[in-house]
């Protein structure tokens, strides 16, 4: 009974509705469908769109609409307004859906398996590194770099066991670097 709940806990965890509270950024591509509108108005929207280098997305009949920083939810609903104010449907309903492959951290360096791993809502440093096959022989864990965006930070991992809740959350697109002791 326990072993089915967990596989089944895992198999939730994997599927599009696990990135719904993710917030969205440059690069990201999204899936749109919209009903509530004639069929061949269906065919016009429905698609995958790329949120811009500008963090918006371009969509027929309103033009851009602001996604970075915002949920698929609350996307869809400020899809939704653009068309209502507009005045072009109605009563639209707009779905939104991450593919789950879109977002990754990369992991290089003194690991077993240097790698871009996909990223998970409860990943941390240490669970990243462990997903690149734990640190080789020759890791240097007091200096570990952690790269996001312009920023890097550096972590003593060793802390982290004695304190998990130290162990820094990760973010999609972060780096991290481990490098090798001098000894």
């Amino acid at each position: 009974m326990r072993t089915s709940l967990l596989a089944l806990l895992a198999l939730a965890a994997l599927s599009p509705t696990a990135f719904a509270d993710a917030v969205l950024r440059a690069g990201d591509p999204v899936e749109m469908r919209i009903s509530g509108v004639p069929t061949d108005e269906q065919t016009q929207v429905n698609n995958v769109y790329t949120v811009d280098a500008n963090g918006m997305v371009n969509m027929p009949y309103i033009n851009k609409v602001r996604a970075e920083g915002l949920t698929p939810a609350q996307l869809a609903s400020a899809i939704e307004n653009g068309y209502k104010s507009a005045k072009i449907f109605s009563n639209p309903t707009i779905t939104i859906m991450m593919q789950p492959q879109t977002r990754f951290v990369n992991i290089g360096g003194a690991v077993r398996a240097p790698a871009r791993i996909s990223f998970t809502e409860d990943m941390t440093l240490l669970t990243a590194i462990s997903a690149a096959g734990g640190f080789n022989d020759f890791a240097d864990q007091k200096r570990v770099r952690l790269l996001r965006g312009s920023e890097a930070k550096v972590y003593d991992v060793r802390q982290f066991r004695r304190e998990p809740g130290l162990d820094p959350k990760l973010q999609p697109g972060d780096k991290i670097e481990v490098p090798q002791s001098f000894f």
